[in-house]
């Protein structure tokens, strides 16, 4: 049996990438929970591994060579625990390449777009003052229906993002892709990526995933704190 990954998490779209992944790898993992309302990213002993601030992260005490790592990023980390287990990279070089294109397609713009759409459509509007701006609301709301244009098209024809296997692709963007009604967006005109949302937040290890620590998850527009926190430094 390896040594359990220690997985650096709070419970967002990007935190599930990783608990996600853990689930349905079969990895054992510890959760430490790294409380971003309460600034638990800018310790120094977090900074360490993870010198963005920014959870998650993981340190795996079985590395390369068996000796341990610590990874940042969670495309990163996905990548790192695919090439480990040798699962959801698909089979051929070609099955990689779109693996990679997908995985880089959410890091570069779904993940910051719907990120911007929540901040501008949710959480901006119930700060102190209030930052209602409705042409950055406007901006984000429709970049993200953009993106998931680009979604629906390609999954008319795959039944996952990379092909017709399930990947670490998936996994990066059914998160983000899930709280579309947060992020003001209609699915009424993209049956497929409503169809693959239901697919995959059907798979037993995305719930396991999905659930770690889930009744963390706080309403943000509420807590000044954590606004101060989050949008300020």
């Amino acid at each position: 049996m390896s040594n359990p990954i220690e997985l650096y998490y709070w419970p967002t779209p990007n935190g599930w990438k990783i608990s996600i992944a853990l689930e349905e790898m079969g990895l054992p993992y510890e959760v430490k929970l790294i409380n971003i309302g309460a600034g638990d990213q800018f310790a120094p002993e977090f900074l360490k591994i993870a010198p963005n601030n920014r959870m998650p992260a993981i340190i795996d005490p079985d590395g390369p060579d068996g000796a341990p790592i610590s990874v940042f990023e969670s495309g990163a980390i996905l990548q790192y625990l695919a090439r480990k287990t040798g699962q959801f990279y698909g089979e051929t070089e070609r099955d990689r390449v779109a693996v990679e294109e997908w995985l880089m397609w959410q890091m570069g713009g779904l993940g910051p777009m719907a990120g911007q759409a929540h901040h501008f459509l949710k959480y901006a509007p119930a700060m102190d003052p209030p930052q209602d701006l409705p042409y950055a609301k406007d901006r984000y709301r429709t970049e993200v229906a953009r993106l998931y244009g680009v979604m629906d098209r390609r999954l008319a024809g795959n039944r996952y993002l990379a092909g017709d296997f399930f990947s670490i692709a998936d996994m990066a963007c059914w998160g983000w892709a899930s709280l579309w009604e947060g992020q003001q967006q209609d699915l009424d005109d993209k049956p497929h990526l409503a169809r693959w949302l239901e697919e995959v937040g059907a798979r037993p290890a995305v719930q396991r995933g999905r659930a770690v620590a889930a009744e963390r998850r706080s309403n943000l527009q509420d807590d000044r704190k954590a606004q101060d926190l989050l949008f300020k430094r």
